[in-house]
């Protein structure tokens, strides 16, 4: 009974198979874009990260407004206030917020690191520990890369970030819809 239905959902996909390649096309314009300038694509990531973080601040702040008891008031008056400033931060000056989100990064990249490395050491000798110490070495790495070309790998990390990811999901979009896409009778047929 379920293959009836996965039958129904490709046959609806394939119908709207250029919508997929439509998208797709346009993630991989903005992609491009965001290549040709990192620099104006970490500022336009750093201001969606402060529009995010500002409405949850504010939404914080109002929730406190509805909790009863003091702790509880202070605990979610204290984060909307702190999420509400980083939010404002974030359009007040952009690029010291692409430097503390890029410093975070790279601590956050060679602790996870440092983390899989010992976690694959824990896993000795069983087979495949080596793998997960070396993927624990490799984000390690790229943590200190971005920690040691700090702070000026604040101006263009995030946008070759953005960059990368609209780039490539573009064109698995693009993939995904040619794949639905169906295929036409030969004129022999």
């Amino acid at each position: 009974m379920s293959h009836d239905l996965d039958e129904v959902r490709v046959f609806d996909l394939n119908r709207q198979w250029g919508w997929f390649v439509g998208l797709g096309a346009v993630f991989l314009l903005f992609g491009l874009i965001a290549f040709g300038n990192l620099f104006a694509a970490t500022i336009a990531s750093v201001y969606v990260f402060g529009l995010l973080i500002g409405i949850a601040g504010i939404a914080f702040l109002g929730h406190a407004f509805q909790v009863r008891g003091w702790q509880n008031v202070t605990f979610w008056a204290l984060s909307g206030g702190l999420y509400t400033m980083a939010g404002l931060l974030a359009f007040i000056n952009p690029t010291l917020a692409s430097s503390i989100i890029t410093l975070l990064m790279a601590v956050s990249f060679m602790a996870a690191g440092g983390f899989r490395i010992w976690f694959g050491l824990q896993l000795r000798p069983g087979p495949g520990w080596q793998l997960i110490a070396l993927s624990g070495a490799v984000t390690a790495l790229i943590g200190l890369i971005i920690a040691f070309s700090w702070p000026a790998s604040g101006l263009w990390l995030l946008g070759l970030i953005l960059a990368v990811d609209l780039t490539v999901q573009g064109a698995m979009m693009v993939l995904f819809g040619l794949g639905l896409r169906p295929v036409l009778p030969m004129d022999g047929d």
